[in-house]
């Protein structure tokens, strides 16, 4: 039986035209999908649903996308019932923050480059995640651990993040920061960008130097899908109540498994399971997504 189901287009820096909202229309027509609702604007010439009979098949989804990337504008399919979703796992290197923690900690010894080569490759789904991580560390055995410090400080978050988690929790969603990096910065983008939870792996630290150690067990792919089924139990939710937000690899089950999976500017591997990818706007639009108002964001005064 079909789902009734919502396109919705969101724009970054060309506004939406009606044009190229007729130009979509025509592309569903030619897929036999019938435009039967009038559109709700989420945000004038920003943000728009398209209420759909169904999900349009995989050939649909790809003319439609070559409409919208030729101006820039992100698109998202979800069935209307039950948009808004009451948990958000999030990923926190390169996409709630800018750039890869790991990478600017190594760049600070002088082996930035042979760091980031590893992690892209990770990222990609190349190498196993839990091996290149350790074997990553180990190449900062040693090293003074004032260079956390250093990093932490110069943190800058992409443009959104707080409102996602402020807009999600004044409607009554837990927002949890699951990552593969570490809980020295965890701690910090959780309560700068208003996350109620986080979760990261352990770096072992001694007299002041970074051992190359992590202590307990790894977070990756695995544990950060352990994690969202943990609080789903703890809400008393189930899956498509979740949104889960991440960029890699590692987020791979993640978004698999939630009912609203999104790439943040993601890696091919991420591009193969989820048609809902934020390519060219920011993290407001995981709330466009759900089908919140713009006028129902929520904005907190910056912490720093």
């Amino acid at each position: 039986m079909s789902q009734d189901s919502v396109l919705t287009l969101v724009a970054s820096d060309i506004p939406l035209t009606e044009s190229l909202i007729g130009a979509v229309e025509i592309v569903l027509h030619e897929q036999n999908i019938k435009v039967t609702k009038d559109h709700r604007w989420l945000s004038s010439q920003r943000a728009i649903d398209i209420h759909l009979p169904y999900e349009p098949d995989a050939a649909g989804i790809s003319a439609i996308r070559s409409v919208l990337d030729a101006v820039r504008v992100d698109m998202f399919i979800n069935p209307v019932e039950g948009r808004k979703k009451k948990l958000l796992i999030a990923d926190m290197d390169s996409t709630i923050v800018q750039g890869e923690t790991l990478d600017d900690i190594a760049a600070e010894f002088g082996i930035g480059e042979k760091v980031a080569s590893i992690t892209a490759r990770t990222m990609n789904g190349d190498l196993d995640f839990q091996s290149s991580l350790k074997e990553r560390v180990l190449l900062l055995s040693g090293r003074s651990a004032e260079a956390l410090e250093k990093v932490r400080s110069r943190t800058k978050f992409n443009f959104g993040a707080d409102i996602l988690t402020e807009t999600m929790r004044r409607h009554m969603a837990t927002s949890v920061l699951v990552s593969g990096g570490f809980t020295y910065f965890t701690s910090y983008v959780a309560e700068k960008a208003y996350f109620d939870y986080h979760h990261g792996n352990n770096m072992q630290i001694r007299n002041g130097k970074i051992t190359g150690v992590l202590t307990d067990s790894i977070l990756d792919s695995r544990a950060k899908l352990s994690f969202m089924n943990e609080y789903m139990s703890k809400l008393r939710i189930k899956p498509h109540q979740v949104m889960a937000i991440g960029d890699g690899a590692n987020d791979k089950d993640i978004i698999e498994a939630a009912g609203l999976g999104i790439g943040y500017y993601p890696k091919p591997i991420l591009e193969e399971i989820t048609h809902n990818i934020i390519r060219y706007g920011d993290l407001t639009a995981a709330l466009f997504a759900q089908g919140y108002l713009e006028k129902e964001f929520r904005v907190r005064r910056p912490q720093r």
